[in-house]
């Protein structure tokens, strides 16, 4: 018996089922990506929804007990206390209308505890001069605040000094904890009622990315279906082929 053995560099058949095994993954690796960003884009709609719904309702009252953050972010709510003007921390590289600012960001001692809440009390400007810091007008009695309850975000960072003296580029409740030795609730209230301090408060309907979601869920669902087609495409053209190979034979005898 007549035996072959494959020779180095010699071409090699392809399995049949490789293809299919690769379309099979593809569809389902892209299918799940779209339907994942499906799911982001639904949830930063409830977001949104639940934002809009708490500008036109009444405040939560805000006491000493530790907030669950998820709960209260994008709520309206209201809280008592006094304010620490040795906390205050100047958010940089705050535009507004073209003019570089900062947002002043100070913790509230609340009434009767030993909590705080940090409240982002509205934006003033730089002014011609970077190096010199501008002055926070503070009411020194016990006032109300009343504002939406925000958590601070991810973000990128380009230098270790991001959060040395009292200019800070980024702000979390950790690194402001770690940084005063506070006490303070897991959010960031943006102040919206007037306490004649200068600063302004007038707040941008913030952007929930739900466009940039679903346009990347069509991107994924448009992948998917370009593997179907070339998968299905490639199928029927070796169909066809194999099937003219075929029928050449019959079709030339006389």
């Amino acid at each position: 018996m007549r035996q072959y053995s494959s020779l180095p560099g010699s071409p090699q058949r392809r399995p049949r089922w490789l293809p299919t095994l690769a379309a099979v993954i593809g569809v389902l690796l892209t299918a799940s990506a779209g339907t994942w960003q499906l799911g982001r884009a639904h949830e930063k709609e409830r977001l949104q929804q639940a934002y809009d719904r708490s500008t036109s309702e009444p405040p939560v009252a805000l006491g000493a007990t530790r907030a669950n953050a998820a709960d209260l972010r994008f709520r309206k709510v209201e809280v008592q206390g006094r304010f620490i003007e040795q906390g205050l921390v100047l958010l940089d590289n705050k535009i507004r209308n073209g003019e570089p600012g900062y947002e002043a960001i100070m913790p509230l001692k609340i009434s009767g505890s030993s909590m705080h809440v940090l409240i982002d009390r509205g934006w003033i400007g730089t002014g011609p001069d970077r190096s010199r810091l501008p002055v926070i007008r503070t009411p020194e009695v016990p006032v109300k605040v009343v504002g939406m309850a925000t958590v601070p975000g991810r973000f990128l960072e380009l230098s270790k000094n991001a959060s040395s003296g009292l200019v800070w580029q980024n702000l979390t409740i950790e690194r402001y904890v770690a940084s005063s030795g506070l006490e303070v609730q897991p959010i960031v209230v943006q102040q919206q009622n007037d306490l004649d301090d200068g600063l302004s408060r007038s707040w941008e309907r913030p952007d929930f990315g739900i466009a940039t979601h679903y346009g990347y869920a069509g991107q994924w669902f448009l992948f998917c279906g370009l593997i179907i087609f070339f998968y299905v495409y490639s199928y029927v053209t070796s169909f066809r082929s194999k099937k003219n190979q075929k029928d050449a034979p019959s079709a030339g005898r006389d």
